[in-house]
């Protein structure tokens, strides 16, 4: 298999922590430059300082606000200015949690301006240089809500929802470039996101943390939660050469928690 990624250039957004982080970690190790992308730049430049550099490897980082528009497209077509990006990692925080009967629409305003918004205009400073380089690989890192809501996130269902949609239609438009376009739907993966659910959610039931946890593993057929590097190397994989026939999918990495085929 072709796992390498030496001369490519690889923009992590939410590359600050969890997932993104991890993602970042495996992709220079497969040889590619990486941007972290994020609002922390005193921990991004810890990170990119320890990030693998092997050769003429090179990273760096962008301080940006995915919330705030103009400020993202500003920063991004500097960024593609100076380089062509050819892996995109799609990747941010989820909304905070509760019914969807009592979101507000700032929430919901909020919450897709960060993802949807964000990941398209993302894309359409980005892929030009991918046509004309010849390899593109955007991956959008979502939810296992999309094919299966998740009860008290309410707003990240929909938002979730929205994002899959979104990327699906782009693989359609972008494939004849020989771009790919995929989803990875993470399950529960130990971050600092998922350590505050399920506070909340212990909270609301009067339990332990650890009580709690063996609850979800009920659910969870591996009877265990994911390490952020587990979803990682499967986005590593996607943005490889290998992934060059995989495109407008939606792939879950939730150990067998998902009950559809």
């Amino acid at each position: 298999m072709n796992l390498q990624l030496e001369g490519k250039n690889a923009l992590v957004c939410g590359g600050s922590k969890g997932i993104g982080k991890a993602i970042a970690i495996e992709l220079a190790e497969l040889g590619a430059n990486v941007t972290l992308a994020a609002r922390s730049t005193e921990i991004m430049g810890e990170i990119v300082s320890n990030l693998p550099e092997k050769g003429d490897q090179k990273h760096d980082f962008l301080s940006v606000d995915m919330e705030n528009t103009a400020d993202l497209i500003k920063k991004i077509r500097g960024l593609s200015m100076q380089k062509r990006i050819h892996v995109l990692i799609n990747n941010s925080g989820g909304p905070p949690g509760g019914p969807i009967i009592e979101a507000r629409d700032e929430e919901f305003t909020k919450a897709i301006n960060r993802h949807l918004i964000a990941n398209h205009h993302l894309v359409q400073l980005l892929w030009p240089g991918m046509k004309e380089d010849g390899y593109g690989r955007i991956i959008n890192i979502i939810s296992t809500s999309v094919k299966e809501p998740i009860p008290g996130l309410g707003v990240s269902n929909t938002t979730r929802g929205a994002v899959a949609s979104w990327a699906k239609t782009m693989s359609l438009e972008l494939g004849p470039h020989g771009i790919t376009v995929n989803n990875i739907l993470p399950g529960f993966t130990r971050t600092e996101r998922l350590e505050s659910l399920i506070e909340s959610w212990a909270n609301q039931r009067g339990l332990s943390i650890d009580a709690m946890e063996k609850e979800f593993f009920k659910l969870i057929p591996l009877g265990r939660f994911a390490e952020p590097h587990e979803v990682a190397e499967v986005a590593a994989y996607l943005a490889t050469p290998s992934a060059s026939y995989i495109s407008g999918v939606s792939l879950a990495v939730d150990g067998g928690r998902l009950k559809g085929i």
